[in-house]
């Protein structure tokens, strides 16, 4: 027989809490969106619904995950073409009408938003019905949706120090960021992991990735070095993303010890493998690479608000975690900075250490207890 849970109030079998998860966008909002969710639901048996954005990869990976989502039609703010912002508004405001809404029918007894464009709705509809509300914040500089509803949030979860520069200094509850369980229970070796794509675990390994989509200065950095990089002996496991169509496997044809696709279903396998990783600078990349201890290039995004990406790069780069290349200068400079950091065993097991320090571990379980905190303060 199934025990009866106990709610945060202390009562048996008392009716289960619902939590509501808004955001998404990207990968670094919706991994620690299910982490979280996949928390509550263990220790608290909590009925979840999700808000995200019409449109995004959330609408997607949320159902397979096995929980219910509801879109918005809610969209940034273009700031070069100031024009196209009229139809954003009324997004907005038809966003804000859902959101209500949602809200009304759901009845949430806590709303946490992970960042990204539906978060600012559904958090604001929150707050003035004074449901507690808790942020997660994933990188080191705050996004302006997150800064705009912080004065009202009961908690705000942050992965980096120094976060009073854009939060009330008390709400501040340092959890890291949860990344995906797969990759911290992979118990393959690394002669395994190498074996399971077909390479050598004589050799050194380079990991090369740049998100779903793909990176696109790091593939035409790859593109160009990639057979300077295997004449020096080193193998590549190089992911271009879905944008590179054809070009990664040209640019490797004939070359023995790459294996270059466009998405590596067994990311445990391929971190495990790698003796240095070339990556962009998202939050979650960042917190796998810190939990999993990997020595790393960083090429931050231009593309992303804020520059934040070269913020997530900096506080790793300050502690000697991390290398960080410029993304307009990796053309230039990646390939040359990867042999020259692979080949150099020392600096890359000082590089692990730093960032195997700066990882937290235990991130969606300590999200969870400041949930299970506010639902008992309620």
């Amino acid at each position: 027989m199934k025990e009866k849970t106990e709610t945060p109030g202390g009562a048996q079998g008392k009716q289960r809490p619902r939590v509501l998860v808004s955001g998404g966008g990207t990968g670094g909002h919706i991994f620690p969106a299910l982490s979280i969710a996949d928390e509550l639901r263990r220790r608290l048996d909590a009925e979840i619904l999700f808000v995200g954005a019409s449109g995004r990869m959330e609408m997607t990976r949320v159902p397979e995950a096995g929980y219910k989502i509801i879109g918005l039609p809610v969209a940034g703010f273009d700031r070069k073409r100031i024009w196209r912002n009229f139809k954003v508004i009324a997004k907005l405001l038809s966003s804000m009408t859902m959101a209500k809404k949602i809200i009304k029918d759901f009845n949430p007894q806590i709303v946490v938003g992970v960042g990204g464009y539906a978060s600012g709705p559904v958090l604001k509809e929150a707050q003035k019905r004074r449901i507690p509300t808790l942020i997660q914040e994933q990188n080191s500089y705050a996004g302006v949706t997150n800064k705009l509803l912080a004065k009202k949030a009961d908690s705000i979860c942050v992965a980096y120090d120094d976060m009073d520069r854009f939060f009330p200094a008390e709400k501040i509850v340092k959890t890291g960021n949860p990344i995906r369980k797969k990759l911290l229970e992979k118990s393959l070796t690394r002669k395994e992991a190498l074996e399971s794509f077909g390479l050598s675990p004589d050799k050194k390994t380079l990991l090369v990735v740049g998100g779903s989509l793909g990176a696109l200065t790091i593939n035409e950095s790859l593109e160009k070095g990639i057979k300077d990089i295997v004449s020096k002996g080193i193998q590549v496991i190089w992911q271009t993303g879905k944008n590179f169509d054809n070009r990664g496997p040209e640019a490797c044809k004939g070359l023995k010890g790459v294996v270059v696709t466009q998405f590596i279903s067994d990311m445990g396998a391929a971190y495990k493998g790698a003796d240095l990783v070339i990556s962009r600078a998202g939050a979650a990349s960042i917190s796998e690479l810190q939990a999993l201890g990997k020595a790393v290039i960083l090429v931050p995004s231009p593309n992303v608000a804020e520059d934040h990406q070269t913020h997530n790069a900096m506080a790793l780069v300050k502690q000697g975690a991390a290398v960080l290349v410029a993304d307009v200068e990796a053309r230039k400079q990646l390939v040359p900075k990867a042999l020259e950091l692979i080949s150099d065993i020392k600096k890359l097991d000082e590089m692990s250490v730093k960032i195997s320090a700066m990882g937290i571990h235990d991130s969606a379980f300590k999200i969870g207890e400041e949930v299970c905190r506010l639902l008992k303060a309620k």
